[in-house]
């Protein structure tokens, strides 16, 4: 379990986030854009731009300061990669351990010798996920990683986090607006709106009976019509 008890973020003395979160196994965090998910992520990283001030307070078996247990996968895959360096160039770790994630990920080995122009957008988000796990980490964090993806592709994406991450036993938190995919990949969700989170719990019982007006406006801005069935 990964507690985050306090997490505040400021800008010029004004509150922008203020959330506590329970991480088990995989939890999405869910908002519209500007409600805080980017900030809480980027604060975590350690990312937050320098006029940002942020107080975290957490219980884990890791440092959030060192970093070296944390992955990250951003929103866009094909920014996330240096186009003029061959894929094996942009990996940190043993050619064994890169050979297991590429053969994980269904990706082909012959991929390394090539650059990140020539790789469609799925092969491309694979590469980013297998370079956020090369250390193993212990918490997998997820900036909507599926948003560039055709819905095919999402789906494949989807399953194999979650196959990986029952595999390597790391937890992930999963910070998105699109409520279908919280409900493929996370076990549990929390809902936050201008910084601050109004409702929490398993993803299927808040999908089904959401208590606070804001979480319904988001799920019917993704459902046509109201299908939660796995």
């Amino acid at each position: 379990m990964i507690t985050i008890k306090k997490l505040e973020i400021f800008h010029q003395k004004k509150q922008l986030v203020n959330i506590s979160l329970e991480i088990d196994d995989s939890l999405a965090l869910i908002g519209e854009s500007g409600s805080g998910k980017s900030l809480t992520l980027k604060a975590l990283l350690g990312m937050l731009p320098k006029e940002m001030e942020f107080n975290l307070e957490y219980k884990a078996p890791f440092s959030f300061v060192a970093g070296e247990s944390l992955g990250f996968v951003p929103q866009n895959p094909f920014t996330a990669l240096s186009p003029l360096t061959k894929i094996k160039k942009q990996f940190f770790t043993s050619k064994e351990r890169v050979l297991y994630l590429f053969k994980e990920l269904g990706l082909d080995e012959t991929l390394l010798e090539r650059y990140s122009p020539e790789l469609s957008g799925g092969q491309l988000q694979r590469v980013v996920i297998a370079m956020a796990l090369e250390k193993k980490p212990q918490l997998l964090l997820l900036d909507e990683p599926t948003t560039a993806l055709d819905p095919i592709t999402k789906e494949q994406i989807l399953t194999l986090l979650k196959k990986l991450s029952l595999k390597e036993g790391f937890a992930m938190l999963y910070v998105t607006h699109d409520i279908l995919s919280a409900q493929k990949l996370c076990k549990t969700t929390a809902v936050i709106q201008n910084g601050t989170i109004l409702e929490r719990g398993m993803t299927r019982e808040l999908l089904e009976r959401p208590k606070h007006t804001y979480t319904k406006m988001l799920i019917e801005a993704n459902f046509a019509n109201r299908n939660f069935r796995e």
